[in-house]
């Protein structure tokens, strides 16, 4: 690609990879959540693939690491899952707390980031598990469109 395009990538990739991390923790409290913050991070995967080719992005950027990533996703979003099992009170136990802030004398405002309990912390996981396996799809057929071997 050109110069202007791998400026212009290197400009605005920081702001798509902000932007998604925006959607992943605010998607309690307006529109989004951890696939659609998930895929916002894979869209500038995909940009930094178009700008830089694929070659170069497979020097840094290995399948496997993504593989672990997506794993890690699944792990936090399972493990919450089964801590909300053990307890009653467990998805409450964010709001309020000194996490988040604790809650205002006048009450909770349901506009804070707080005030969602564990659902932030499963939108991170679910988050993290389609950023993992957007970005290894796009990675995988960009380096077979390419005629370069996906190491395994």
């Amino acid at each position: 690609m050109s110069k202007i395009v791998r400026t212009m990538s290197n400009i605005l990739i920081p702001l798509v990879f902000i932007f998604g991390l925006y959607i992943i923790l605010h998607g309690h409290i307006s529109p989004g959540g951890g696939f659609q913050g998930g895929a916002v991070f894979a869209s500038g995967v995909a940009m930094i693939i178009v700008a830089f080719g694929s070659a170069s992005v497979q020097k840094r950027l290995k399948e496997h690491h993504l593989s672990v990533l997506e794993s890690a996703g699944a792990l936090i979003f399972i493990g919450l899952a089964f801590s909300g099992l053990a307890t009653i009170f467990f998805f409450n136990f964010l709001a309020g707390s000194a996490v988040f802030g604790n809650i205002p004398p006048s009450g909770s405002n349901p506009g804070d980031l707080w005030t969602g309990g564990v659902i932030p912390l499963m939108n991170i996981g679910v988050g993290l598990k389609v950023l993992g396996g957007l970005s290894a799809i796009l990675l995988v057929m960009a380096l077979a469109s390419s005629g370069i071997e996906v190491e395994e």
